[in-house]
């Protein structure tokens, strides 16, 4: 099942507006949308860089340019959804529709968490964010529109190597889509020892930024495996050799840089205590969590984390969720 996507055709029929880019803006969403390019490939084609492509995309969300709707019954899921509720203490449980259990569902589960994060915006509220690929390819799917009054706060340290899935961009980004104001971590995610992180959340104000995330009204967070495949070890920030340590000290994936075991706490590792970002002590005091993720890489690490952080929302894929149901 594929939602429809479509460009209304009013907007494709509009006379030229005075707003210098929204030829650049209809076309860039309509090869990305509708003929289904990557925002690379749209960007090649239309002799702009990347970053200009993913701002367009945004802003045509945020005007209401683009509109996204699924035309298909949900109840298939619907039992599967209610058995993670009660299983896992869940207020809800969004389960989008995925088959395949060789396939990658980060599209789907991005789709569904793109329509959930637009119903619950509000003006006045404080969002902390995570970061990662689920998360990134949520933003396309986000109705944008102007909010006073809104924060967003990254919950975690910068990535320098990442381009795309570096944490501070995809906090900006996300800010843009409702003219909010962000909050940044300006400091690496792992720095080279305990005592520079100690130094750096106290002395130079981070860690007021994460005393603001921990009062945040809700929590936008995604979880990892540990396999090297994953967004962390493949960006080379976390080294193999410490990635095998960490598997041996009892390690499954993380949760924002906190590696945890099969009981959803912290293992310890040195690893864990040159990490910048918001702690897993920390993150279960926000009153309202939503983690998105799936894939088989994930599952044991979900399952840690619903156990450990007992969040109020999880959505994740179809296959994902059979997994996490079995005994």
């Amino acid at each position: 099942m594929m939602p429809d996507t479509t460009i209304p055709s009013d907007i494709r029929s509009r006379e030229k507006a005075p707003d210098p880019n929204s030829q650049l803006r209809i076309r860039a969403a309509w090869l990305y949308y509708i003929e289904g390019m990557t925002q690379s490939d749209v960007a090649k084609q239309l002799g702009v860089n990347r970053i200009m492509i993913t701002r367009l995309l945004s802003e045509a969300k945020r005007r209401g340019e683009v509109v996204i709707r699924i035309q298909s019954d949900l109840a298939p899921v619907a039992e599967m959804q209610k058995k993670l509720e009660d299983r896992f203490g869940l207020s809800r449980a969004i389960v989008a529709p995925f088959a395949d259990p060789e396939g990658d569902p980060t599209r789907v589960i991005a789709y569904a968490a793109g329509s959930y994060v637009s119903g619950i915006m509000r003006a006045n509220m404080t969002v902390g964010v995570g970061w990662g690929r689920t998360l990134h390819a949520m933003l396309p799917f986000i109705e944008g529109r102007s909010l006073d009054g809104v924060r967003v706060v990254s919950l975690l340290g910068g990535i320098a190597q990442a381009r795309r899935f570096n944490p501070a961009e995809f906090a900006w980004q996300f800010a843009e889509l409702f003219d909010a104001e962000g909050y940044l971590i300006s400091a690496p995610a792992i720095v080279d020892s305990a005592q520079t992180r100690h130094a750096l959340l106290e002395h130079c104000g981070l860690d007021q930024i994460l005393e603001m995330a921990e009062a945040c009204d809700v929590a936008l967070i995604s979880c990892g495996g540990i396999s090297s495949l994953t967004t962390s070890y493949r960006l080379g920030h976390v080294s193999e050799a410490e990635r095998q340590s960490m598997i041996d000290a009892g390690a499954i994936g993380d949760v924002l840089y906190n590696f945890i075991g099969e009981d959803g706490e912290p293992v310890v590792h040195p690893v864990n205590d040159r990490a910048i970002s918001m702690s897993m002590a920390r993150l279960k005091r926000v009153k309202e969590k939503v983690l998105i993720s799936g894939g088989p890489e994930k599952v044991g690490t979900l399952r840690a984390a619903l156990k450990s952080l007992q969040p109020s929302v999880l959505i994740t894929d179809e296959v994902t969720a059979g997994s996490l149901l079995e005994d």
